[in-house]
């Protein structure tokens, strides 16, 4: 392991289960008062065995823990989420109603109120999902449901989900070209929207392949002129609208965010989250009574607002709400804050791998990283010849050590050096890891070893 371990904790924390276990003892207080129940136990010789089973078919995984990993979006939860989360599975709440989840939905309310703020808005309508798929489902639903049958447009580096959800809503969907940076094509846009017909644009801040911001504020312009719905796709890169260091037009983009209508985020990805955490927010609360449904079976403690009320998933857990609470108590979203300073290490790490490989005369770097996201291609006579060397890079790195992606991507983004206008296979990592940071003299010498 080239990594400097004494900069770095043991590989899996362990020590933190002390914590877990005082803090269990703190809930179990307030049970104190009902008698013991008469529960079923598992032999604990057989529930050990089972779980020793369980740890070493996990050992069968890359490392996405460690930032040798540098992969795809593969972030590792906080101490704090992970130990909130195990805290409420003893009590297993369910945040679809108060009945099933009173204190985590008050943790729920709370905590996606915080995003909300760090986005810019005070008043909202959102909650957590199950992740961006589900969160992105939400917003197009309610779009559809304010333009009816209008058509939903998204880039061509935007994520797949939006042309499968919108085909699951019946919902006509199109695609619109990107510009040499992998942006959303302002021109081709406003031919589009010339054309009529379109209810919603979706910008993404932070497209999943190459972490592109669309151009947020142009985009808005557009919409004064066509009147469409805007929705903001941030799944990805949405919590560096908290970083100090983005490039002027990413930094445009991210201070605009409050004029979309609606927003999605993944806790899950840069928020530190456990799997599967999404969240969806709506700039107008009325939005609501699209969801108005009467559920007499599972709403009767409270005539206070259940969350199942404004949400399309019925059971969820409110483990999920708990992590995120007690995560964003720890690290405030704010800027110049701890978390904030996580995502200008990653951004840093980014740039400065980019840089690197720029004046590598091995590689086609594509243009600079907007948040973490690195992608270049292997110099070659032909995008072929590049494609099956990249192939080749990554399999050996991964022999090394270094845990790196593919990504199928247009050749335009390098400057398109075959002259042939197709696509070629490239290399790719997401130093998503504040660590990435500190280990990037590791990863360039493990790098070094794969092309030798």
């Amino acid at each position: 392991m080239l990594y400097d371990s004494a900069r770095m904790p043991a590989q899996l924390d362990s020590d933190s289960l002390l914590l877990l276990h005082d803090a269990l003892a703190r809930m179990e207080e307030g049970f104190a008062h009902l008698p013991a129940p008469d529960a079923r136990t598992t032999d604990p010789a057989a529930l050990r065995k089972v779980l020793l089973e369980a740890a070493e078919r996990m050992r069968d995984n890359y490392p996405y823990f460690h930032p040798q990993y540098a992969g795809q979006m593969l972030k590792p939860p906080h101490a704090v989420a992970r130990l909130a989360y195990a805290l409420a599975m003893w009590i297993n709440p369910n945040n679809h109603a108060l009945d099933g989840g009173r204190a985590s939905s008050a943790m729920e309310k709370e905590a996606v109120a915080g995003i909300a703020r760090m986005f810019g808005w005070d008043t909202h309508l959102g909650h957590l999902t199950s992740g961006g798929t589900m969160a992105n489902l939400e917003a197009l639903w309610i779009a559809g449901e304010l333009k009816p049958g209008a058509a939903i447009l998204a880039s061509s580096q935007a994520h797949y989900t939006h042309g499968r959800i919108s085909a699951v809503l019946k919902l006509p969907f199109e695609s619109v070209p990107v510009d040499r940076s992998g942006r959303m094509d302002l021109a081709a846009l406003e031919k589009r929207l010339a054309a009529g017909g379109v209810g919603t644009v979706v910008a993404t801040l932070g497209t999943t392949a190459v972490g592109s911001v669309d151009p947020l504020p142009e985009i808005l312009e557009l919409r004064d002129r066509y009147g469409f719905r805007l929705h903001a796709d941030c799944a990805y890169g949405g919590y560096y609208v908290l970083a100090g260091n983005l490039a002027p037009r990413a930094r445009a983009a991210f201070d605009h965010i409050d004029e979309a209508d609606s927003i999605v985020i993944d806790p899950h990805k840069h928020g530190l989250q456990p799997y599967g955490c999404g969240c969806v927010l709506f700039r107008d609360p009325a939005v609501g009574t699209h969801y108005r449904h009467d559920s007499p079976y599972t709403y009767f403690s409270s005539k206070e607002l259940h969350l199942g009320e404004i949400s399309l998933e019925c059971s969820r857990p409110g483990a999920a709400a708990v992590a995120l609470w007690a995560t964003q108590r720890l690290l405030p979203l704010e800027r110049g804050g701890g978390f904030a300073r996580m995502l200008e290490d990653c951004r840093a790490a980014a740039l400065a791998f980019h840089d690197a490989l720029a004046k590598d005369a091995r590689f086609f770097t594509a243009f600079p990283p907007e948040l973490d996201i690195v992608v270049w291609a292997v110099r070659a006579h032909s995008a072929a010849e590049s494609s099956r060397r990249a192939q080749e890079i990554f399999a050996k790195a991964e022999r090394a050590g270094l845990y790196l992606a593919l990504a199928e991507l247009p050749a335009a983004f390098f400057g398109d050096p075959w002259g042939t206008g197709g696509s070629v296979t490239a290399l790719r990592s997401v130093l998503m890891k504040p660590e990435h940071l500190g280990a990037l003299p590791q990863l360039r010498s493990l790098l070094e070893q794969s092309l030798a």
